[in-house]
């Protein structure tokens, strides 16, 4: 029995072929898809831009001033050490955020610690080119800052580390931000405004006024209408 000739190109190219065999065209190999691990905690979100982008332009605004007698915010939470904002009226950049806390990891290299921060740049800063005359719109998105309150914790450090080495990494970390910082343990008292709750010094009597309103003077002469 003679073999079967097929020929798809001229007759010198002719192919001997004895069985054919179907193969399935080769398919590429798909990278798999990188799912996350199933875990009660949700995923960390980045801190140094919103989860929900820029859909409107926010305003410029300022830090916000605790005036009703609020102290959230100015204490040691999480860590043993923190960094505390001591200046006012500061929009810091997520830039600077991310310098900071990178030049604490750099000093902090080796050891075992754990960082917290405990602000979030979600405040979107927009700008104009150059010599561009004034209306036309606010401009375009240029980034991310953080409007931090004053007596603000920005940084929190745990574990076992000596204080000087986590005073140093905070000074250093400090010089490369905007504002005025200062260092702060866990346990010590809270700030309202710019006054420390210390020192015979509490909430009620910050709250309170520090001068007599005209009623309140005029009551506390008038003679009492009931009998002791």
């Amino acid at each position: 029995m003679k073999p079967r000739i097929f020929c798809g190109w001229p007759t010198s190219n002719c192919l001997f072929v004895r069985s054919l065999s179907l193969r399935p065209p080769h398919i590429p190999q798909q990278p798999l898809l990188t799912l996350r691990a199933f875990s009660s905690t949700p995923p960390a979100l980045d801190w140094l831009a919103p989860k929900r982008g820029h859909k409107t332009k926010s305003r410029k605004g300022r830090p916000r001033v605790p005036t009703g007698g609020s102290t959230r915010g100015t204490t040691v939470v999480w860590g043993d050490y923190g960094l505390r904002m001591r200046d006012h009226d500061r929009r810091v950049s997520a830039k600077s955020f991310q310098i900071g806390a990178e030049t604490i990891k750099k000093r902090l290299r080796g050891m075992k610690y754990k960082l917290f921060t405990r602000v979030c740049a979600n405040i979107g800063v927009y700008t104009s080119g150059n010599e561009v005359r004034m209306g036309k719109g606010k401009g375009s998105f240029d980034y991310w800052a953080s409007r931090v309150a004053v007596s603000k914790i920005i940084f929190e450090l745990k574990g076992e580390l000596h204080e000087q080495i986590v005073k140093d990494a905070f000074r250093l970390a400090a010089a490369k931000m905007p504002g005025l910082y200062e260092f702060v343990r866990k346990g010590d008292p809270p700030v309202m405004g710019i006054t420390k709750v210390e020192q015979g010094v509490t909430l009620q009597d910050m709250k309170r006024p520090r001068i007599l309103l005209p009623m309140e003077a005029t009551a506390a002469r008038l003679p009492a209408t009931t009998p002791p």
